[in-house]
């Protein structure tokens, strides 16, 4: 592959697509069923059940027998490799790579029989937590590879003889990586314009268009593509998933991307010109490739909260050194209650990033609940909680949070790399759904019951007539349900007395969760159809649940470390104790503000910025990148008067 610094839109681009048809590729493309249950969607129903999560599921001795064996071979290779070089060449070294394949770590996830370790997602989490914390670069290239790149669509969704070709390459250190994402559309793929148009003799499909922001697409042998397949004779169409060698002819990547962190990612533009694909390589049916997409990034989620629980693990450790060595007016930094009320907030988080981590994957492992709304959550969570901690120690750190490990090492001191921590995590809130995006996917699981009671009522479309029908179906359903939030265990001051002080946190989680479900309830009957658009009283629904699990997975696992090792399970129940008292603070806070907030006024001044009505506001500054390129793509139809006066003002 060759690289260049041209940018193309993709070949056709569907401009025209309404807010109704994007709803509809994304609906379609959902999930729907539940057969399993799901301990975080019943949490946003008003149901505390426990006993799907406690006892807190272990791997098996024989899987954890090679997974400790694997992470011992792993750490031992891990401290010989310098993340300064990483961060400082912004690219990780050959020699890395092919040692890391040799160790097996590019199959980490792919079966034995196909040339991988087999690892559950456990260990396989607790590896990439060994890697972020040498680079995140690191824990990102493995990520996208086995997380959401060739490995998993293929091993869920592939042929036998697909897994024959394709995972052994991969699991012996053939780089992959997952193309979605398009210049033009990021989580709206109704508009996506990449297209794979079958051949006459129907052996093959041609494929044409611009992918963008394609992590491991610099150095992959791989790639998993998504297109979108035009309506034919021999099948229905639709976007569907292709497994592309990556050295195929009309494969260019046109830019090698820099960010503002993971300076060692591969991440770039790539374009595809009439590029041959065998049909054989198609995964599942045409129309199948945005549910294989969604799939995959179900549990490929799950990277990134343990990504983000060895930054805090790794905060914790720095925040009690320094905050130790360093004295201010006769006494260590961290004895001042200021500071130290930040180190009981990393320390309490730390704990709670990896019990959240921990038990999101154990539950995947032991294959016996839907854990949807658990990997998204644990993303969306982690992803928030662990950039706040970073910037917390970076606060801690004072002027040397701020200066460069380079610099640091440059006059002698220690070369930690608090602001290059700040700056890697701050992706996390983006990666793999933004927070916003998590937060209308989850609230769209967790008002599912809802939607599918309220019928009609939920319809914009729905006329008077038929939502008068659906009011009468719903009114059986919250019959039902409405009278099952009034009481409950946490109203038993001895309910989940098996977990000493922390059962009063317990309550509260069962109390919260029924309180929880009213106020969706209540916004229900209050917005009906609109409530989809009122996305900031979603997202904080949304959010208390987060709160929700994250204290119920850390009482869970306080539990199991003290039945492991009493000695550390009684410091691990001061960890969920003061970390459940963080988290009820936060709880009570978003409770206030579903309904005493500055929402509309927001809305408001929001449209009249966007109409222009502020544009005085932005004089007196200057603008860089004005005349450095077009935006994405350029307005259909001349200016309109507002467009006229934002240039005057400039």
């Amino acid at each position: 592959m060759s690289t260049g610094t041209e940018q193309h839109l993709p070949t056709g681009q569907s401009a025209d697509v309404t807010e109704r048809d994007a709803r509809a590729v994304a609906e379609a493309a959902r999930e729907a069923e539940w057969t399993r249950p799901s301990f975080a969607k019943s949490l946003y129903l008003g149901r505390f059940e426990m006993d799907l999560i406690h006892p807190h599921p272990v791997p098996a001795p024989e899987d954890a027998a090679a997974g400790d064996a694997f992470l011992a071979r792993l750490e031992k290779y891990a401290r010989t490799m310098d993340g300064a070089r990483i961060e400082r060449d912004a690219k990780i070294p050959d020699e890395y790579l092919a040692e890391l394949a040799e160790l097996g770590a590019f199959g980490m996830k792919i079966p034995v029989k196909y040339g991988g370790l087999g690892l559950s997602l456990t260990y396989y989490g607790r590896a990439l937590m060994l890697l972020g914390s040498v680079h995140p670069s690191l824990g990102a290239l493995f990520s996208a590879h086995l997380s959401i790149g060739v490995p998993e669509p293929v091993k869920v969704f592939g042929s036998e003889d697909q897994k024959q070709r394709f995972l052994p390459r991969c699991a012996a250190g053939a780089v992959s990586a997952f193309l979605l994402t398009e210049p033009d559309v990021g989580s709206d793929p109704a508009r996506l314009g990449t297209t794979a148009t079958p051949t006459d003799d129907g052996e093959s499909y041609v494929i044409n268009g611009s992918k963008l922001w394609t992590t491991n697409g610099v150095i992959a042998e791989l790639v998993v593509v998504m297109a979108k397949v035009p309506a034919h004779d021999g099948g229905p169409g639709g976007i569907s998933a292709f497994v592309v060698e990556a050295d195929a002819a009309g494969i260019t990547v046109e830019n090698r991307n820099a960010f503002m962190g993971l300076r060692g990612i591969e991440n770039g533009l790539t374009r595809f010109d009439n590029v041959t694909v065998p049909a054989a390589n198609r995964l599942g049916g045409e129309g199948k490739g945005l549910k294989i997409a969604l799939t995959t990034l179900n549990t490929g989620r799950l990277a990134l909260p343990a990504l983000c629980a060895a930054s805090g693990k790794w905060s914790l450790k720095i925040a009690r050194e320094w905050s130790n060595v360093r004295v201010q007016w006769g006494r260590p930094v961290g004895r001042h209650e200021a500071v130290g009320k930040k180190i009981a907030f990393i320390a309490a988080t730390a704990f709670a990033l990896e019990s959240v981590f921990e038990l999101s994957a154990a539950l995947a492992d032991a294959g016996m609940k839907d854990v949807r709304i658990e990997a998204a959550l644990a993303k969306l969570w982690s992803s928030e909680m662990a950039y706040k901690v970073a910037d917390e120690l970076v606060q801690i750190r004072g002027g040397r949070g701020f200066e460069t490990a380079d610099s640091l090492a440059a006059r002698g001191e220690r070369a930690v790399p608090a602001e290059q921590q700040l700056r890697d995590m701050r992706i996390n809130r983006i990666f793999e759904g933004s927070t916003e995006i998590m937060h209308l996917l989850i609230a769209r699981e967790a008002v599912d019951a809802h939607l599918a009671a309220a019928g009609d009522l939920a319809s914009a479309d729905a006329d008077l007539a038929a939502k008068a029908r659906a009011a009468i179906g719903a009114s059986g359903f919250y019959a039902r349900w409405l009278p099952q939030l009034l009481a409950g265990q946490g109203m038993n001051p001895k309910s989940y007395g098996g977990f000493g002080r922390l059962a009063g946190h317990l309550r509260f989680v069962e109390r919260s969760s029924r309180k929880l479900a009213r106020h969706t309830f209540a916004g229900m009957g209050r917005w009906q159809a609109k409530l989809e658009h009122r996305q900031v009283f979603l997202g904080r629904i949304v959010d208390i649940g987060a709160e929700l699990f994250a204290m119920a997975a850390v009482c869970s696992r306080a539990e199991l470390l003290r039945s492991q090792n009493p000695a550390e399970g009684k410091s691990a129940y001061e960890l969920a104790d003061a970390f459940c008292l963080q988290s009820r603070e936060r709880v009570r806070q978003l409770f206030t503000e579903l309904w005493r907030n500055s929402d509309a006024p927001d809305r408001r001044l929001a449209g009249k910025v966007l109409d222009g009505d502020y544009v005085w506001l932005e004089r007196g500054v200057i603008d860089p990148s004005e005349g450095t390129g077009p935006w994405i793509s350029e307005p259909a139809e001349g200016p309109s008067t507002k467009e006229d006066q934002h240039r005057k003002y400039r």
